[in-house]
């Protein structure tokens, strides 16, 4: 069981820098030679009527510019267990355990045109892309909690127009609140190729009982050989996707690195971790958030320097050498805004 000695929950900030190259949202002021990003996929609108439908895809984006738990004994993993599955000739969609927070889908017919996979939640919708002509089973949280859920699969027509290719309807109550955040999904895929993330995750929180020390652990060792990859952030693709061991292998990553890997880590150890994507003033972001048994999750995510609270933010610490300016900027997270979780 996890420690009762903390009482404050920890994050870990990651920022997820979208420029405005490509017409997205422009930065706000950061420390001089800061700049990167990766895409990240939002919600799609979908308009009410019958036969195809037009998919409303927010700032679909191109290529960025550079400038611009409880603790568990076992490795929990999703699986497609056949339950209640819907499938058709060219999809399938495995929904038997939105219990434990997720739901599995995928494209096996081979195709040209773009297939999108929607989650529609209580209060959020989220959009992720499925490769087409690939029989893996594909893992989606269920970030909204307890509710009624809609997943749908879409295939390109033309332009932003996709066709419903089927959809299922289903009503979830979650084991508990951090389930979704316990397990591999897409962005955080350490379920395929990832075996020596874990591993090295098991070796840096060898002998550690209580999270709060392994999340130090993992953080400090990210901050001190990681660096950043200027080469990446100029010629990454929208839909980018990280492999944790050739992150790992590298040392070396852009922003949704960092986050994926540190991630990965924390909830092979048993640490519940939610992966947010938001705002940190007008720049799109992405931190950490951390369980703990006595806190549950804290939104205002922070952690202890020794003197005080602060927001860890591996990519500026890391690229920035943790000098005053960029813990400075890094600040308490009182210009954090959290809108998607993973």
């Amino acid at each position: 069981m996890i420690s009762k000695k903390h009482c404050l929950t920890v994050a870990i900030a990651v920022v997820l820098l979208l420029g405005s190259a490509a017409g997205g949202v422009r930065a706000a002021a950061l420390p001089e030679g800061f700049a990167g990003g990766v895409y990240l996929p939002q919600g799609i609108e979908v308009p009410e009527e019958d036969g195809a439908m037009e998919l409303i895809i927010p700032e679909e984006r191109a290529p960025l510019a550079a400038d611009a738990v409880p603790a568990v004994s076992t490795l929990l993993m999703p699986e497609a267990s056949g339950v209640k599955v819907h499938e058709n000739q060219k999809a399938g969609i495995d929904y038997s355990n939105t219990a434990d927070g997720y739901v599995m889908a995928r494209y096996t017919e081979s195709s040209e045109k773009k297939v999108k996979l929607q989650v529609k939640g209580p209060t959020t919708t989220y959009t992720y892309d499925l490769k087409p002509g690939d029989t893996t089973w594909n893992t989606f949280p269920l970030s909204d909690g307890d509710g009624h859920y809609t997943v749908t699969i879409y295939q390109n027509i033309s332009g932003n127009r996709y066709s419903s290719v089927m959809a299922v309807n289903f009503s979830v109550t979650l084991k508990n609140e951090f389930a979704p955040f316990l397990r591999p999904n897409q962005y955080v895929n350490y379920a395929v190729s990832a075996e020596n993330t874990v591993a090295r995750a098991a070796a840096l929180c060898a002998g550690l009982t209580d999270p709060l020390d392994k999340v130090k652990a993992v953080y400090e060792y990210v901050v001190t050989n990681f660096k950043y990859d200027y080469d990446l952030a100029n010629s990454v693709q929208s839909g980018y996707l990280p492999v944790l061991d050739t992150v790992l292998d590298k040392q070396k990553g852009i922003c949704f690195d960092y986050a994926a890997v540190m991630t990965a880590m924390l909830r092979c150890q048993g640490v519940p971790c939610k992966l947010v994507v938001g705002y940190a003033g007008t720049i799109y972001h992405a931190w950490i958030n951390v369980w703990t048994e006595e806190s549950g999750w804290v939104n205002a995510a922070i952690y202890f320097d020794g003197v005080n609270w602060q927001r860890m933010d591996p990519t500026f610490a890391s690229t920035g050498r943790q000098s005053r300016e960029i813990m400075q900027y890094i600040g308490d997270g009182k210009n954090y805004t959290a809108k998607y979780l993973y």
